[in-house]
């Protein structure tokens, strides 16, 4: 007689502590022990099918298994790709891009998500699960990709040529100890409790509250701040407008830097050259800009040389990539609750590369919507390049009463 009670006392001691093949072994050695109608006895007492049990006793005469594999090769589910053989082949075809309003493509107008995926593919006829499509997805060779910005559109011919023209000035002119700086907008910035991307470290469950709504404080108004990059110093200015970004308050930073860095760092220089891009308060066809750097040159002494980005590659001006990516890195997930804020931590902006930034609040109201006749045009001293001479051109003083 089989001791039933027995075999299920020790399979719920040992049952726990084992995996499915060392339950198999165990119910096989416990049914063989037990002799005839041990399999049913066994089978009773713990509850595992017959069959399983039979597999068990292969394995105990055969031991077909190698060290360490749970079930005999080729055991378990078949894969959903085996079983239906389309199934991989709707999944691209619901992916892929097409046509838009194509009306094959039931999910071209909204997010792929698996349960939608799963949908349409019960749709086409076939038997899936939304859990299940992680894996299908990986199989087909997809993965969640956000957009990446490339495309720049339509290329100037001469786009590499003015790149070569820039980077031969600028080495001119620090081989001779002149300046060569970098100058840019950076986005104006809402000040108040506004969120403000990115993360930084705070005490768990404890995050910064802004508002819910990006709308703009009318008091506190908004940041322009506008940067001066040292190229060969690694070294930047920024000004920090509070009303609007023109070419007068453009100019003024540039002016601020000299007066600030500038001098004291090339007491001898008698030439400056300026990288910018092509549009914007600084842009190569705003004749206020070029008015307010005469102005410059006239106070100054300094011939101004001024070279343009092509249309189209703003990104590749070096103040973006040297000095306005690391300051918004440096205020990452800090709401700008005030000016001063802005002022202190752009000022507090660094990198072991050794950047070190100086900036300071420009209180100035600047008018929008200057306009410069033909005339006033005319009294520019400013000479354009042989090479694009709408990228590239000198302004040199007007007059010999100067302040320096």
């Amino acid at each position: 007689m089989i001791d039933e009670i027995s075999i299920r006392f020790r399979y719920q001691l040992l049952s726990a502590s084992l995996d499915e093949r060392g339950r198999r072994l165990f119910a096989a050695a416990e049914a063989r022990a037990a002799g005839h109608g041990g399999i049913a006895g066994v089978a009773r007492a713990t509850g595992l099918a017959r069959s399983t049990i039979g597999r068990g006793l292969e394995d105990l005469e055969a031991l077909e298994l190698d060290a360490g594999k749970v079930r005999r090769a080729g055991g378990g589910r078949l894969p959903l790709t085996q079983i239906d053989p389309t199934l991989l082949a709707d999944l691209r075809a619901i992916l892929e891009p097409s046509t838009l309003g194509d009306p094959m493509r039931p999910l071209l107008w909204m997010s792929k998500s698996h349960a939608k995926l799963a949908a349409a593919l019960v749709a086409l006829g076939h038997r899936v699960a939304a859990s299940s499509l992680p894996g299908l997805l990986e199989q087909a060779g997809y993965r969640r990709q956000v957009n990446r910005k490339s495309l720049e559109g339509s290329r100037h011919p001469d786009r590499n040529a003015q790149f070569e023209h820039i980077n031969r000035q600028a080495v001119a002119f620090q081989a001779a100890g002149q300046p060569v700086i970098s100058v840019d907008t950076k986005k104006k910035e809402n000040v108040g409790e506004f969120k403000n991307a990115g993360a930084d470290y705070r005490a768990e469950g404890c995050p910064d509250k802004v508002n819910v709504h990006d709308f703009i404080d009318k008091e506190l108004g908004k940041a322009i701040p506008y940067g001066v990059y040292d190229i060969a110093a690694n070294a930047g200015y920024v000004s920090v407008g509070i009303n609007h970004d023109t070419a007068e308050f453009a100019v003024n930073s540039i002016q601020r830097w000299r007066e600030t860095m500038g001098r004291e760092r090339y007491p001898a220089s008698d030439r400056l050259m300026i990288t910018a891009d092509g549009g914007g308060s600084n842009g190569s066809r705003v004749r206020l800009w070029k008015v307010e750097l005469q102005k410059l040159a006239d106070t100054t002494g300094l011939t101004l040389v001024v070279c343009h980005y092509p249309p189209g590659t703003s990104k590749w001006n070096k103040i973006e990539h040297r000095m306005f990516c690391h300051i918004t890195q440096n205020w990452r997930g800090k709401p700008l609750t005030s000016r001063l804020v802005v002022v202190e931590l752009i000022g507090a902006t660094t990198t072991k590369k050794g950047l070190s930034v100086r900036c300071e609040l420009d209180p100035k109201t600047y008018v929008k919507g200057i306009r410069v006749s033909d005339a006033e045009m005319a009294t520019l001293n400013i000479t354009g390049d042989a090479f694009h001479p709408e990228w590239n051109y000198t302004i040199a003083p007007r007059s010999a009463n100067l302040q320096i």
